[in-house]
């Protein structure tokens, strides 16, 4: 897989929704880095996407995790590191968990996708959503620069493959596990693909988390506020901080 880092310090790796590459997420989070020291930043670009295809051995998602812990594995070696999954990448991030929640250091969930299967998640509608001139180009801007160009670099048929099953789109063993590490869930009022009210079930697992749904934001979270989305960053990170020993 590819990946691309920045800074240094203690890792924070980054994992994209399905399909995506690390271009949003990069957009999405350095910000909060500008001012901010300490953390080496990994954004990674899972199997089949980014103009690399999708390898035939991995048929689930559960292959797509094992090749994912693996880069990682090479990446920081034994080091503990911190996770920030976006979406399907929120799946992964948790997996990780699961697997080995001794190595991570906090866990950041934005929009996650909770239940595989789309016909069983609880998704509100976007009626409420305010698609103001500012909201609509700030979404237009995000699929010019981020979506689209994911989606035309994607191994589409590779990823279909698995996500068309709810069978192998989901982890085979559920990824609940308790984790007490500093953990940020930040969700979507509007957001009609993965929704708000399935990710509040994970407080029981996580219970340091911060939880947050934010009003006038969908899928696409931080569209509208990224202020407010990297303010709740900015504090993830410093409970993470003050959980150091050398603090």
């Amino acid at each position: 897989m590819y990946y691309e880092s920045f800074g240094s310090g203690r890792p924070i790796v980054f994992l994209p929704g399905w399909g995506g590459n690390n271009g949003e997420d990069q957009a999405t989070h350095e910000p909060v880095f500008a001012t901010r020291s300490g953390w080496r930043r990994i954004y990674i670009d899972p199997p089949g996407t980014n103009h690399r295809r999708g390898d035939p051995s991995i048929t689930d998602q559960d292959g797509m995790l094992d090749a994912i812990a693996a880069d990682i594995g090479e990446v920081v070696g034994s080091n503990q590191y911190a996770v920030a999954g976006t979406s399907a990448g929120g799946l992964h991030a948790r997996g990780l968990i699961k697997r080995d929640p001794a190595r991570i250091l906090g866990l950041l969930l934005r929009v996650p996708g909770v239940i595989a299967d789309h016909t069983h998640r609880t998704l509100p509608t976007d009626e409420y959503l305010q698609r103001t001139s500012a909201y609509a180009a700030a979404w237009q801007a995000k699929q010019d620069n981020f979506y689209d160009p994911a989606e035309q670099s994607a191994d589409l048929e590779f990823l279909g493959r698995i996500q068309s099953d709810p069978t192998t789109y989901g982890l085979r063993k559920d990824p609940a596990a308790l984790f007490v590490r500093p953990t940020l869930i930040v969700t979507g009022r509007q957001d009609t693909v993965t929704g708000y009210d399935d990710a509040w079930d994970l407080l029981i697992d996580y219970p340091t988390a911060t939880y947050a749904v934010l009003d006038q934001e969908g899928h696409d979270l931080p569209a509208r506020r990224p202020a407010l989305y990297h303010a709740l960053v900015a504090d993830w990170l410093d409970r993470m901080e003050a959980s150091w020993p050398d603090r």
